[in-house]
């Protein structure tokens, strides 16, 4: 297929554009920068203009391309929402595929293990997105699939980089709320093998969790960062309260208890998570003190 990657210089995109490419599929990249269209051009990968914030090249981009994956956010409603409206409306009755990013907060605090069909109830900072999925799924003619990661980890970046980054300042690795609660995590690889599996053959309307085993505690993380960042399992829980005063509501975003099982893209795509786990990676792997 010809697929179209928003966000494709991202993180996550990233991954998706080389598992792409990998799996023998054409990739176009949508480029804001003359910076992002050279990232892709050294990979070979043909490079669109286009800007979120710009919906007319969104809808030019989608023209020639089978399906797009939607990788992009500015965490903005105001941004996001007419962004992907622009481009499911010029999608609308071709039958083509529409692939999008949401997460798993939307499902926020989970108690104990759920999957995709636990109800929503979405932490603030993402109470946007179930519309945004909604569009995504229910456009007509649109083969729409959506994939709420969890905290995607891999490649020394990501939110986890934040554990080990909070060593510069402190002295330990701080960590907001109690520690008591679980992040659901997913290796970025494993992620973007995820993408290409549901690109290529999930069913309409497909809504995939994507995580790797059943949570990991916070509070476990930030001791196998510290070690990694060779300051011996120093650690500082940071009130919920005072990280609102300066992260606002991505801190109750950290401070989630979630855990989800992804037996769903497991068993109907053949998903099989095969990278590191966070805690060895946070302790001997790309997060680590070399």
């Amino acid at each position: 297929m010809r697929i179209l990657v928003t966000g494709a210089t991202g993180y996550i995109g990233a991954a998706v554009v080389d598992a792409l490419k990998h799996a023998g599929h054409q990739v176009v990249g949508l480029a804001r920068s003359d910076e992002a269209r050279s990232k892709l051009t050294a990979k070979g990968i043909q490079a669109v203009q286009g800007d979120l914030k710009d919906t007319a090249s969104l809808t030019a981009a989608v023209k020639d391309v089978d399906a797009v994956i939607w990788t992009a956010t500015s965490n903005d409603k105001d941004v996001d929402t007419p962004a992907v409206a622009a481009m499911l409306g010029a999608l609308q009755g071709s039958n083509k595929t529409f692939l999008y990013t949401s997460g798993v907060w939307v499902h926020g605090h989970t108690q104990g293990v759920v999957n995709e069909d636990a109800p929503l109830n979405s932490t603030p900072i993402v109470a946007w997105r179930p519309a945004v999925e909604q569009r995504a799924l229910s456009t007509p003619g649109v083969r729409g699939i959506v994939v709420r990661p969890g905290v995607v980890y891999g490649q020394g970046a990501g939110i986890p980089a934040m554990l080990t980054g909070s060593v510069k300042d402190k002295g330990s690795v701080t960590y907001v709320g109690t520690g008591e609660n679980h992040w659901a995590v997913v290796f970025v690889e494993d992620l973007a093998d995820l993408y290409v599996r549901a690109v290529e053959r999930a069913p309409a309307g497909s809504v995939f969790v994507a995580t790797q085993g059943a949570g990991v505690k916070v509070k476990d993380a930030a001791q196998a960062a510290s070690e990694g960042a060779g300051v011996a399992g120093r650690t500082v829980a940071w009130p919920l309260e005072e990280a609102r005063k300066q992260f606002g509501p991505f801190a109750d975003a950290l401070a989630l208890d979630q855990r989800f099982t992804s037996e769903k893209a497991e068993k109907l795509l053949g998903w099989a998570p095969r990278g590191p786990g966070l805690i060895e990676e946070l302790r001997t792997g790309s997060y680590a003190h070399r």
